[in-house]
């Protein structure tokens, strides 16, 4: 988060995101816990990419990375471009 390219994204930029968001890809097999990734934008429109991962023995949700999703690699921010 504090070395992402296009600015640093805060811990209120991620929470906003995941508040605001859904879930555009989910990855089920996922060890130790399956996860999916989140696009959700900010209460200043900032589109942020999250993924998250869910502990169901501890009830707990796990950020795994975050960054801000570029126009070149997704479409809308939702889809993945071809390569």
């Amino acid at each position: 988060m504090q070395t992402e390219e296009l600015g640093i994204v805060s811990e209120n930029d991620v929470f906003e995101a995941v508040m605001s968001g859904k879930i555009i890809e989910d990855y089920p097999n996922d060890e130790p816990y399956p996860s999916c990734l989140v696009y959700g934008r900010t209460t200043k429109e900032r589109p942020v990419h999250v993924v998250c991962a869910y502990a169901g023995d501890a009830d707990i949700a796990i950020v795994v990375t975050v960054y801000q999703p570029t126009a070149n690699r997704w479409i809308d921010f939702e889809r993945r471009r071809k390569a």
